[in-house]
């Protein structure tokens, strides 16, 4: 069997399971003996219940005799390079507009019945009286009675949903599509296996140009119960539809593909950010287990530094310690800048307490070398020559040593002050 033809099967036998009572229609009764000679077991005709309408009322339309023929949803048309943007996509959507499109309708508000109201003998006859009545009024073209009376019998009889659907019918003649499509509803929430709420809520859809919604309703309804006239309808709006699908198609597929670039593109920066973390990280590391002040003491030991290296080394340690000090162990002008002249170049001669010239004096026992050691392995130092505020104030008393009063209220400072002071031999230096 052909594709097409299998659609058709699968949508007739989804409305057969939808309503097995389709089964019993004297047209299907081929079909009927056939499945139960092969052993299918049919349900029993229900019995029409004692009906809220008079039986002596024609139907809407006469029916046709052929076979349901549901008409099979569009095949979808190859698919199309994908287009660049949204916009693209928009601008491919090229719809032929139909005659009779209501552009501007007057809002109609009616009333509908109360279902929770227990609709006795005596209401039942007035809502068919005022359905007969509301039915003589449309013959003769009194369209705004035959809505009037059509409300009468509702109210009579809010469970019908053949009224609201007579009702919808009438709007529809008066182009007053949404008002339509509103006791469409109401019917369908009554009776969803009626096939006349979505043969004029398809036709109020068409009116209004919302297609695809029509398209799906006519579909329904001629699963229900086939009509020429809904066939006829389906066929109209069908090119349109099948636009409207494809169009949906391809920006569904537009939509997940740009999902998924977004999820890449979001995955790639968190990873670089978290490559930046890393790297942030092992620099820091590998700044404290060096070891040493980080960035070097601004502009070495100064030589008038209270408690520094008195007598040898004046200026200090330009360019600080290697290791602690970055630039390396600039030397100490003076006395080790290439050795210590008068004395280490080639030994001591006399002894260190005359050996080292321009350098450590006699005597220099109380101001010398200080422990570097001990200096560099205080964590409560190393941790204040860090603070930008502590620095400063180091710079400034390097500078000049009475400075140092200016820090005498201030704990911080002061205290990091005198354990340099007591690193390096006490305040003052040899004399």
């Amino acid at each position: 069997m052909q594709k097409e033809q299998l659609t058709l099967l699968r949508q007739f036998v989804g409305a057969c399971k939808a309503n097995p009572q389709l089964l019993h229609s004297p047209e299907l009764n081929f079909f009927k003996e056939w499945l139960e000679s092969q052993g299918a077991t049919i349900p029993a005709a229900e019995k029409k219940e004692a009906s809220n309408e008079p039986a002596q009322e024609e139907k809407e339309e006469e029916k046709p005799t052929k076979s349901p023929e549901p008409a099979a949803e569009p095949a979808a048309e190859p698919q199309k390079q994908e287009p660049e943007s949204e916009e693209e996509v928009e601008s491919d959507l090229d719809l032929d507009e139909l005659d009779g499109i209501i552009k501007d309708e007057d809002e109609t508000s009616l009333e509908m019945g109360d279902e929770t109201i227990e609709v006795t003998d005596e209401m039942l006859e007035l809502s068919n009286d005022k359905r007969s009545a509301a039915m003589g009024a449309k013959n003769d073209g009194n369209l705004d009675e035959c809505i009037t009376l059509f409300t009468e019998a509702i109210k009579n009889n809010p469970v019908s949903a053949s009224l609201y659907a007579k009702r919808a019918q009438v709007l529809i003649t008066m182009k007053k599509p949404n008002a339509a499509i509103k006791d469409c509803d109401k019917a369908i929430s009554i009776n969803k296996d009626s096939a006349a709420p979505y043969k004029w809520r398809g036709r109020a859809y068409r009116m209004l140009g919302d297609y695809l919604k029509a398209f799906h309703d006519f579909q329904t309804s001629n699963g229900l119960d086939y009509d020429d006239s809904v066939h006829e309808w389906l066929n109209e709006v069908k090119a349109n539809a099948k636009k409207i699908m494809e169009h949906n198609r391809k920006y569904e597929r537009l939509h997940e593909e740009r999902e998924r670039k977004n999820k890449i593109k979001e995955a790639k920066r968190r990873r670089e950010e978290a490559q930046k973390e890393y790297e942030r990280q092992q620099r820091e590391q590998q700044q404290s287990s060096a070891g040493g002040f980080p960035g070097g003491f601004p502009g070495g030991f100064p030589g008038g530094f209270p408690g520094g290296m008195p007598g040898g080394m004046g200026g200090g340690m330009p360019g600080g310690m290697g290791g602690g000090m970055p630039g390396g162990f600039g030397g100490m002008p003076g006395g080790m800048g290439g050795g210590m002249p008068g004395g280490m170049g080639g030994g001591m001669p006399g002894g260190m307490g005359q050996g080292m010239g321009g350098g450590m004096p006699e005597g220099a026992s109380g101001g010398g070398m200080p422990d570097f050691s001990a200096l560099f392995s205080d964590p409560e130092l190393m941790g204040a020559m860090q603070d930008p505020e502590v620095m400063a104030a180091f710079q400034d008393v390097s500078k000049n040593p009475e400075n140092i009063k200016k820090y005498e209220n201030n704990p911080k400072v002061k205290n990091v002050i005198e354990k340099l002071q007591s690193k390096f031999g006490g305040a003052g230096g040899a004399k």
